[in-house]
């Protein structure tokens, strides 16, 4: 999963026919017309396998638009395939902002790492210690699970989303959602297992994660986000939406289909409260790769708290997947670790994944869910081919 190095042919906007993908400087910037015609001789064989699998997710697979954003020192490129829209046939361009869904994990987790380093958290602490009586029930006890458990899906605590109905959703997606109630509807099942005594992804761990960042600091988890790592970073085009139903700036239509073989249906507008702190905020692709590079790289952490973000234990995907803090681990096929976390919320689907070498990349299809598995591992091998030629590009 992620990263690269902008490629010298695609310097601009060059729309390559055979592809059906266009190539943008990773801040949008459209082509000049004679920077395109001098890079047409290269362009052809710029980037052909991805090339190929962003014309697969937007055919094949059935999604509207793609687009994969890569990033290497000193510079980045976007490459696009697809409509941002079925119905003006707008094309989905470079410095698109979209909803990244479970990507807002490894924010969260960054704020509580932080908090962990000011001596403000304690990471083997249980839930109990931040969030009195809050965890209870059957058999669910905030006294015997931790906040380490909580980021690591090692908690046993329900997913509160196998308990929401989609198709509600669907009919009433600007509805507010409080995040308690979310907490109590998964609260009201049974554990899926002890604490610590085995691996289950769990977004009720990021809500309750969350609510621990507000009742240390005194602030929501978006304006620690904002605070702590949107604003130091310069993520102009990332935000945390709260109930706000719109993205904001340039962006795709995001639509789901409601059943197989269904027409689309734009989702667009949706209000994110359905996700709180486990997936609501808002980036792009740019964005989302100058985040995991300075994530990985030490920039957000101290070096303590990267340590423990990075040790992992197995989720049991045979592709040899691990799961740290907030951030998972997948090996390369070029060898080494892609660190990362993929996102589906209505609308859009995204993976995002660096290297501790300094590349970055991340993807993203304009609809979720999607009409088939296929999406999913085209997603995936973007992210990583991404990654790997952008380490053959450094190697040259």
């Amino acid at each position: 999963m992620t990263p690269y190095r902008r490629a010298l042919g695609c310097l601009l906007s060059l729309v390559v026919a055979a592809g059906g993908t266009a190539c943008a400087r990773a801040d949008g910037t459209p082509a000049r017309q004679n920077a395109a015609h001098a890079a047409a001789a290269h362009a052809a064989t710029d980037h052909p396998r991805l090339r190929s699998l962003l014309h697969r997710l937007t055919t094949k697979d059935g999604g509207p638009g793609a687009l994969v954003a890569l990033r290497d020192r000193p510079g980045g490129t976007v490459l696009t395939s697809g409509v941002a829209d079925v119905k003006s046939h707008a094309p989905m361009r470079g410095d698109s902002r979209f909803r990244i869904g479970s990507m807002t994990k490894p924010f969260v987790a960054t704020v509580v790492l932080q908090l962990v380093g000011e001596g403000r958290v304690a990471l083997d602490a249980p839930v109990e210690r931040y969030l009195p009586g809050v965890v209870r029930g059957h058999g669910n006890d905030g006294r015997r699970i931790t906040v380490r458990q909580l980021l690591q899906h090692t908690s046993g605590i329900p997913d509160y989303l196998t308990y929401i109905k989609l198709e509600d959703v669907f009919d009433h997606p600007l509805a507010h959602h409080d995040t308690r109630d979310l907490v109590k509807l998964a609260l009201a099942h049974r554990p899926a297992f002890e604490p610590g005594t085995d691996w289950s992804y769990s977004n009720t761990g990021y809500l309750l994660a969350g609510m621990i960042i507000e009742r240390v600091t005194g602030h929501t988890y978006g304006h620690e986000i904002r605070r702590r790592v949107i604003e130091p970073l310069g993520l102009r085009r990332t935000s945390v939406p709260g109930d706000g139903p719109e993205i904001r700036g340039p962006h795709p239509r995001g639509y789901v289909r409601p059943g197989k073989d269904a027409p689309l249906k734009d989702l667009t507008a949706m209000n994110p409260t359905v996700a709180g702190p486990s997936g609501s905020m808002i980036s792009s692709g740019a964005d989302f790769d100058r985040f995991l590079g300075a994530l990985v790289r030490g920039r957000l952490l101290r070096p303590a708290q990267l340590h423990q973000m990075l040790r992992t234990r197995p989720t049991g995907n045979p592709d040899g997947g691990a799961y740290g803090l907030g951030l998972e681990s997948h090996p390369l096929p070029c060898g080494g670790l892609a660190w990362g976390h993929d996102g589906g919320i209505l609308g859009y689907q995204t993976t995002g994944a660096a290297t501790v070498d300094g590349r970055q990349a991340t993807a993203m299809v304009n609809v979720f869910p999607g009409e088939t598995a296929a999406q999913d591992d085209d997603m995936t091998s973007a992210v990583r081919t991404a990654l790997c030629e952008g380490r053959s590009s450094r190697a040259r």
